[in-house]
């Protein structure tokens, strides 16, 4: 009803979907192109589904029926289709209706009743809950506030469908028929359960691809070598459980078995006779299309591509890119690559390494994820260097390298990690950052239960590389880093610095605080030490020096001294080749290996905090403490050694895989999933003991560099678990905000590109403001000497004379800003000088403003960064935030608990709290102020910058002195939106 009956097709509610099983579905609106498509699926759902649909026994769909269900005005009537390979596999409606339940006939009409159908063979699969979410969000955007839904009462799925979607709702049964109304304005459990089905589905997704059942590998040559072949070698030499079958169109049509690898070969996948779970693709990018169309004909779940010459190659190649992903969607699957350089996964009951690395990692503990096929490389190698064999200190559980990361990315894996019983850390890669709000969501998730280590290339041109089309980055890199360590993000600069932090977090329990015992036979190794403790904001203690010929025995001993001491949280060993008394002889393998013995035993003994070891010329005892006794099963248990009698791990140290809490930071879980084959549930204690394997490090620096991201780590952890809360406030007004945003956007937008911003007037940009409390103090125009006057009068002296021309705005130190002007007299004499010695009126655009109370002149900033999300800034007003970059940058939403450390935490921080004798100002105001623009920006994505500068800061109270507020059309996605995957 409130717009034209033939609104025009709303392309952006097409989506991309991850069902529950893993696979995916597309969702888009239903056109009168699709009256076939909707005949051929209601005959394939059966006869009780149509009767749950209609109440009523239904075979068939009249001429008028495919009409109605196929006509739609996108607005008072819509119609939402599930497709898989072009088919539609499941449908929903809804009507607008009144208050008596009829077809609505006003505007303001608010209600709709909605109706749902999914194919039998697909139900169960969470269809229907995803169709649920897009259609409530079609709705809300079309000003229908609830939904309405006649259930029979023997139809318990749809029933269950509707009351555990967390909306507000009211139930009602009359005349044989459920009866049910809610609300659809999004609540915190709403949101919850949408977030626990997103991260359950995009796992299970995950999953699929990294522990198939069976395997082809399309486009093995016949000839050793190639891109194909060896892909299939290496999966063979892995171990690979599952079955493999070799696939070439060239093949002869007698050739049953490939040699001599003795693998069962066809020509396509029409011919294997049995399902295939996981296509790697290795063929010329021409015929990637045709195979992806068999894999999708034959059920495959998700294809592997090698091929290169998409994006990377240029536009036409990116155009093939995203053409590829399309097609993969289409038929349900999960796309790596294209360009990629493979996935590998070291589990006993695995053991796949798709890639084209020529050497199964040792198993172990660290997930990687890298979107160069290169840094996989080097990470994989500098692993294989620290820790070689299962079980060793740098073994891994799994490994993605996905190319130019066309479909599954860095956040899929954090999903898949989040409750991987086999991963502790988390490692990442990223040369670019598809979705920020999303990833900043699953990384603090993540981060609340194991460690997540970063880092970011292609951090200083703000280009991502050819092959991912990604906003690019507008703040900068110091302010990537900040935002990521507000989500508990370890953010790193190296690959070196990668494995350093990857290997002390993955062997080592957190550190309950920054104090640092050091022990070692080398003083001035022991020194440096001490030095890049200092510098990392560690707490050293005095380092304890053993003697040059100290045995590993006085080693031993030192170091259970110190673990046992009350005094440390951590512990780092430097050691030197020693001299022993009589034999003068450099040590050999045998002493580094006791050493290694005896510094395992001190460490075992009291396993609650972490030790390090900085070594130079032993690399036999770097490999022997990284090496695991014999035999032993790396995936046996999740849980390092601990004393079980320790009441209080948090006081210890937590260990780095400690039993998850109930309730992690963000939106409360839903309960965990049932055991089922494909993901065996952590156990709740330890099979036996972790054995105790050290990192050794053949720098201090590194070592110590390493450990200090640990203890940043475990103090954001501790923190995390009391996140602080995004409070409300009564006088806040939100829907009013959204009525004058709506008109302001409706009145200055005429003429403006899609996508671009637009600057509101300063008393636009006042009132919005003052909608959520914040109060700019007015500034009125003096184009001359007698406005100038009036305006002092208007306002009450005294005054100050500003102006506002760009070059000049807020540089008292040019003279372009004069405060206290008492009366007419002055003011007019200040007028004369302004104009004389800065220019004519015109140019300076003067301003008057009454005088506020003397304090710290502070700036309050908020925008929407494509490649960061939403970023609030805050800084102390001129030099020190503009020419020192002082700011500090939170996300938004930001918390009371972040506001406050946000102001905290800039190094001018002590003008604000009584610097040398000053009197301290009016820092929670300030927070507060913090937290409003934070709601306003949250509440409302179409505002996309604010800008408060000055805001004065008075020993009680506050004054924003100036204000701006740029608004622009808001992007059709987002991540607040319904769980949709992305497009790039």
């Amino acid at each position: 009803m409130q717009t034209p009956p033939d609104h025009a097709y709303p392309t952006h509610w097409e989506a991309d979907v991850v069902l529950r099983d893993g696979g995916t579905a597309r969702i888009r609106p239903i056109t009168p192109a699709d009256a076939e498509r909707l005949v051929s699926f209601y005959e394939q759902v059966s006869d009780e589904s149509k009767y749950y649909r209609f109440f009523a026994p239904y075979p068939r769909l009249s001429d008028r029926d495919v009409h109605r269900f196929t006509h739609h005005d996108y607005v008072d009537r819509v119609g939402l289709a599930a497709t898989v390979g072009g088919e539609f596999i499941a449908t929903v409606r809804y009507d607008r209706i009144d208050e008596r339940g009829l077809p609505a006939k006003r505007p303001e009409d608010d209600q709709a009743e909605v109706a749902f159908l999914v194919q039998d063979a697909h139900q169960g699969r969470g269809v229907a809950s995803a169709l649920l979410e897009h259609i409530a969000a079609v709705a809300r955007e079309r000003g229908i506030r609830r939904f309405a839904a006649e259930v029979l009462p023997a139809n318990t799925k749809m029933i269950k469908v509707f009351t555990d979607a967390g909306y507000t709702q009211k139930r009602t049964f009359e005349d044989g028929v459920v009866r049910l109304e809610f609300d659809l304005e999004p609540t915190e459990q709403s949101m919850a359960v949408m977030r626990g089905r997103e991260q359950r589905a995009e796992a299970r997704s995950v999953q699929r691809l990294l522990a198939p059942g069976s395997i082809a590998v399309i486009g093995t040559g016949r000839a050793l070598g190639g891109v194909g072949r060896t892909a299939l070698r290496n999966i063979l030499d892995a171990g690979f459980t599952g079955r493999v079958h070799a696939v070439n169109h060239a093949f002869p049509e007698d050739l049953r078995r490939l040699e001599p690898e003795g693998v069962p070969t066809a020509r396509s996948l029409r011919e294997i006779p049995e399902p295939v779970d996981l296509a790697v693709i290795a063929v010329p990018p021409a015929g990637v299309p045709d195979v992806v169309r068999d894999c999708g004909e034959h059920g495959v779940q998700g294809v592997l591509v090698l091929s290169s010459g998409y994006a990377e190659a240029g536009p036409d190649g990116r155009e093939q890119q995203r053409a590829l992903l399309r097609q993969a969607r289409s038929y349900g699957m999960r796309l790596i690559g294209p360009n990629a350089f493979g996935l590998i996964n070291t589990t006993p009951d695995v053991r796949l390494n798709a890639s084209l690395a020529p050497q199964m990692p040792g198993a172990g503990r660290i997930g990687l994820f890298t979107q160069s096929g290169a840094i996989g490389i080097a990470l994989l190698s500098g692993l294989h260097e620290r820790g070689p064999g299962d079980g060793g200190i740098a073994g891994i559980s799994t490994f993605v390298s996905a190319g130019n990361r066309a479909d599954v990315s860095g956040n899929d894996l954090l999903q898949f990690w989040y409750d991987d019983p086999h991963t502790d850390v988390a490692i990442l890669y990223l040369e670019s950052i598809g979705n920020p709000r999303k990833f900043a969501r699953l990384a603090r998730r993540t981060a609340a239960v194991k460690p997540v280590v970063v880092a970011k290339g292609a951090r200083h041109h703000g280009t991502a590389p050819l092959g991912h089309a990604v906003p690019t980055v507008r703040v900068p890199d110091s302010t990537v880093a900040a935002l990521m360590r507000q989500a508990g993000v370890i953010r790193v600069d190296t690959v070196t610095e990668l494995i350093d932090a990857g290997l002390v977090l993955a062997s080592q329990p957190l550190p309950a605080g920054p104090r640092v015992a050091i022990l070692g036979n080398s003083e001035s190794l022991a020194l440096l030490a001490y030095d890049a403790c200092l510098t990392e904001g560690l707490r050293p203690q005095r380092p304890h020096v053993l003697p040059s010929a100290a045995t590993p025995e006085d080693f031993r001993a030192a170091l259970a001294d110190a673990l046992a001491g009350p005094g440390c949280d951590a512990v780092v060993v430097t050691a030197i080749p020693w001299v022993a008394e009589e034999d003068a002889a450099v040590p050999g393998e045998s002493e580094g290996a006791a050493l290694a013995d005896a510094l395992r035993a001190a460490a075992t003994a009291d396993p609650g905090k972490p030790v390090t070891v900085v070594h130079l010329a032993m690399d036999d005892l770097a490999a022997t403490l990284a090496a695991p006794p014999e035999p032993y099963d790396p995936h046996a248990s999740p849980e390092p050694a601990a004393q079980p009698q320790s009441p209080a791990p948090e006081a210890r140290g937590r260990p780095i895989a400690p039993p998850r809490p109930p309730h992690p930071p963000g939106p409360p879980r839903p309960p965990a999933p049932a055991h089922t084959p494909d993901r065996a549930p952590a156990p709740e204690t330890p099979a036996h003991p972790r054995p105790v394997r050290i990192p050794a490090y053949p720098a201090a620096e590194r070592a110590v560099r390493a450990l200090a991201e640990a203890v940043r780590y475990a103090a954001w952890r501790r923190a995390a678990t009391e996140p602080g809360r995004v409070p409300e406030y009564d006088d806040i007004q939100e829907a009013a905000a959204g009525a004058d945003i709506e008109q302001l956007l409706d009145r200055l937008t005429t003429d403006v590109a899609p996508g671009r911003s637009v600057a509101l007037p300063p008393a636009d940009a006042e009132a919005l403001l003052a909608r959520y409390g914040i109060h700019a103090r007015p500034t009125l125009p003096a184009p001359d000497p007698d406005a100038a006057v009036r305006a002092a009068a208007r306002l009450g002296y005294p005054v100050a004379l500003k102006t506002t021309a760009p070059h000049l705005r807020h540089r008292a130190d040019l003279g372009g800003v004069r405060l206290d002007i008492a009366g007419e007299a002055e003011l007019r004499r200040t007028y004369a000088e302004l104009t004389d010695f800065l220019g004519s009126p015109e140019e300076l655009r003067p301003v008057v403003q009454a005088m506020v109370p003397r304090g710290v002149d502070t700036v309050v900033r908020a925008a929407i960064d494509p490649a960061a999300g939403a970023v609030l800034s805050f800084g102390l007003a001129g030099a020190p935030s503009q020419l020192l970059g002082d700011v500090a940058h939170r996300l938004i939403p930001a918390t009371d608990r972040e506001a406050s450390e946000q102001i905290r935490s800039i190094r001018g921080a002590p003008l604000l709290f009584g610097w040398r004798g000053s009197q301290p100002v009016d820092t929670a105001a300030l927070e507060e102020l913090l937290l409003r623009v934070s709601r306003l920006v949250d509440d409302h994505p179409e505002v996309v910058a604010v800008d408060l500068e000055p805001v004065v800061v008075a020993p009680h109270g506050l004054a924003v002195l100036g204000a701006s507020v740029r608004l622009a059309r808001p992007p059709a996605t987002t991540d607040l939106g319904p769980r949709r995957l992305p497009v790039y």
